[in-house]
């Protein structure tokens, strides 16, 4: 599994991990994502059971098992949290971030020793570290109970599902023709988000954040001018669409 730092400012780091060549054919490459301050780290969408022994070793290499105070899981889906129940026996201490809504799924993963807490609907906010991690809500894009994480600090939104892209494992980690990046994420955003409402709450609620950087949990990550690219492209989307085409 390869790894990049996406910000780095003193103690303040973002990493991601992911195109993994040893990945199981037929499961979708995934990123999974690091955000540490000081002594404490919080695991966002750690991933499937399939890549637990990768993303340990690999995070292992910039923290310790006591420094993750937290995992956190945008939706319910098992490519992003599926190997709750293996972090589970490793950690002492911590706490899952999931929406409310998908508590009673989730624990069906194994969940005995990390404590799960339940974000509402209109978001929250943690401090790790001297930083603020903010929930924000992204209902229905693609699940019905939805959040994402937002660092000011580092303008830095981790977007989930919003922004995922069938690549390669080969490919960058960013997205650099975004063009050429369309049809990689067209037909999954037209089928995978189902309301166009919801696109537009999100879509108005994330202009309104200074983003330098939208890292999606499939695919590239949008970086500079790419992040309006992205945006604009969205927002002109016709999603919830059973096509093909």
């Amino acid at each position: 599994m390869k790894a990049i730092s996406i910000f780095q400012k003193g103690s303040h780091q973002w990493l991601c991990f992911g195109r993994d060549p040893d990945k199981p054919e037929k499961i979708i490459d995934t990123n999974q994502y690091m955000v540490t301050n000081g002594e404490s780290s919080i695991i966002l969408d750690p991933g499937g059971v399939e890549l637990f022994s990768q993303m340990l070793t690999s995070v292992l290499r910039y923290t310790t098992l006591d420094n993750i105070k937290a995992l956190f899981s945008s939706h319910q889906d098992p490519d992003i949290i599926s190997s709750l129940g293996l972090w589970d026996q490793c950690l002492k201490n911590s706490k899952l971030y999931s929406p409310w809504l998908w508590e009673s799924f989730i624990r069906h993963f194994g969940m005995s020793n990390i404590e799960f807490e339940a974000i509402p609907d209109e978001g929250s906010e943690i401090q790790l570290g001297n930083i603020v991690l903010q929930f924000v809500p992204a209902h229905y894009l693609h699940s019905s109970g939805n959040m994402h994480v937002y660092d000011k600090e580092a303008k830095i939104l981790m977007s989930g599902d919003v922004g995922a892209a069938l690549d390669e494992v080969s490919a960058p980690f960013y997205v650099e023709d975004f063009e050429a990046h369309i049809p990689k994420m067209e037909y999954f955003h037209r089928r995978w988000m189902p309301s166009n409402k919801a696109k537009e709450e999100w879509i108005n609620r994330v202009r309104k954040l200074d983003i330098e950087i939208i890292a999606p949990q499939h695919g590239g990550i949008f970086k500079n001018d790419m992040v309006g690219k992205f945006l604009d492209w969205f927002e002109r989307l016709d999603v919830g669409i059973a096509t093909n085409k």
